[in-house]
């Protein structure tokens, strides 16, 4: 197994080479602003220093979102060309399910109570999932005002950039925790599923194209009523 994953849903753009078993290789640059211009790089400098060709790659994995539209689309794009390429398959993760995965290995303590992964959704929102550990979720993704969620994630600590920028909402935030998407994190949790021989949390099925997770529609939008300057 040879799983290349990649995320561009956060403001990290993040790439690792994961063999099954560990991360051969792994980079990752915080740029709100550069997905696509960085994104391809990272993959070179990461195959490189695995020493590994895209070809023998066995499989994709990308974030899906929640995200914002431009950023999303850069790293879904990326995995679906690569798979047309290779003809290897892509699977499609939740990005919150990567950072939830990210925090239980990086030594998340809830005491046993669910917690909460929040994302910055900009336009002073959040997209936010609630965990029973971090291998399980409990709700399905969302993109809400933290005030409006404070009630529901009131109960149990909190990970992520949301939950850091909104520490009003969010009180409880443990220190040392994932703030981005780690793509080796990614890796990890969609290797431990096929090792487990189901396509169970996936995104889509295998042979289908991963479906994003928007949540809403992109800030840029066409004119509704825009000057027509052809000739008629």
């Amino acid at each position: 197994m040879l799983l290349l994953a990649l995320d561009t849903a956060t403001p990290a753009v993040t790439v690792a080479l994961h063999d099954g078993e560990r991360v051969l290789a792994e980079y990752g640059r915080v740029d709100a602003r550069r997905h696509g211009e960085l994104l391809l790089p990272a993959v070179d400098r990461v195959l490189a220093e695995a020493g590994v060709k895209l070809g023998s790659v066995t499989g994709f994995v990308v974030g899906a979102g929640p995200g914002p539209y431009t950023g999303l689309r850069v790293g879904l794009v990326t995995a679906a060309g690569f798979g047309a390429a290779t003809g290897a398959p892509v699977y499609g993760l939740c990005t919150l399910d990567g950072i939830a995965y990210a925090a239980g290995r990086a030594g998340l303590d809830t005491g046993g109570r669910p917690f909460t992964v929040a994302t910055d959704a900009r336009r002073k929102e959040v997209y936010w999932a609630r965990y029973a550990d971090p291998r399980t979720r409990l709700t399905e993704p969302a993109v809400d005002r933290p005030a409006e969620v404070a009630g529901q994630v009131a109960d149990g600590p909190a990970v992520g950039a949301g939950a850091l920028l909104y520490g009003d909402v969010f009180r409880d935030v443990p220190a040392g925790m994932p703030e981005h998407q780690s793509a080796g994190a990614l890796a990890a949790l969609a290797a431990e599923k096929l090792a487990a021989g189901g396509t169970d949390g996936f995104l889509n099925e295998p042979g289908e194209p991963v479906r994003p997770l928007y949540l809403r529609r992109p800030d840029a939008q066409v004119p509704a009523n825009y000057k027509v300057v052809t000739p008629r």
